[in-house]
């Protein structure tokens, strides 16, 4: 799943990959067939499936009336990982790829430094 971040065609997009799923739990269960929290949503064909996002949300705002974006706030720091971006060939020395360090929801873990 892409959230567009400027006006399209610019290039600022970021690529959202998995989530730790912690709200809406049953509906994702439902869609996904699966019990297991940490397989909910790990990877992008996961992630589309278990949030319900198809084809005809392209387009659709992320934010204002009808957005079924949930903005869940941490009331304490967390631990930024960052590391390579999967299945690239350029500016793979880059670390464009972020998640919450430690995670068990990403469907590949960072490599190890």
């Amino acid at each position: 799943m892409n959230l567009v971040c400027e006006e399209p065609g610019r290039g600022a997009a970021v690529l959202i990959r998995a989530i730790a799923p912690e709200i809406g739990l049953a509906a994702m269960r439902a869609r996904r067939g699966v019990l297991d929290d940490r397989l909910l949503a790990a990877g992008p064909g996961r992630l589309c499936a278990a949030l319900g996002v198809d084809a005809a949300l392209d387009g659709a705002s992320a934010v204002g009336p009808g957005s079924r974006v949930a903005v869940h706030a941490r009331t304490a720091p967390v631990e930024v990982a960052a590391g390579p971006r999967i299945g690239i060939s350029k500016a793979v020395e880059r670390p464009w790829r972020f998640c919450l360090a430690g995670s068990p929801y990403l469907s590949r873990p960072l490599p190890r430094a």
